[in-house]
């Protein structure tokens, strides 16, 4: 009795569509990162009342008016950071989807950026989907475009 090789697995390859797919969702990543660092400054009308208070800029009668403005500069500065840290990530991401490569960290950011309402949402879930794909993934791992 002679047994048969295995057949050898489908080979997944990416096709013109899902290559314009990942150029829009790259551009689509520059632009959302943008509306992201922008709204992430908002914060700073907190940051500069809250330094003018500790400062003295702005006179407290009451003595614990100073932990007011501790409280308003690190909170500020934390969601500023935080929003621009994902900004920065969002970019970085439509960066690597042109240049297919780190396909988890594009995985990650397109789950963080599904927080960002609602543009972040509809990019995240979209970017989910495209990246999902068995053609877009082999593209990721070094497979050749036909």
């Amino acid at each position: 009795m002679t047994t048969l090789p295995p057949l050898p697995a489908p080979v997944a390859v990416a096709s013109a569509d899902d290559l314009a797919h990942l150029r829009l969702l790259a551009v689509f990543h520059y632009v959302v990162a943008g509306l992201t660092a922008l709204f992430a400054l908002i914060p700073s009308l907190h940051l500069a009342l809250g330094i003018a208070v500790v400062s003295g800029a702005i006179p407290a009668e009451d003595p614990d008016a100073r932990w007011v403005g501790w409280f308003f500069i690190v909170f500020a500065a934390v969601f500023i950071l935080c929003g621009l840290g994902l900004a920065a990530a969002m970019a970085f991401a439509g960066r690597n989807l042109l240049r297919h490569r780190g396909h988890t960290y594009c995985l990650v950011v397109a789950g963080l950026s599904c927080m960002v309402m609602p543009f972040g949402t509809v990019l995240g879930v979209f970017t989910l989907i495209v990246l999902l794909r068995p053609g877009v993934r082999a593209l990721f791992e070094g497979a050749s475009v036909p």
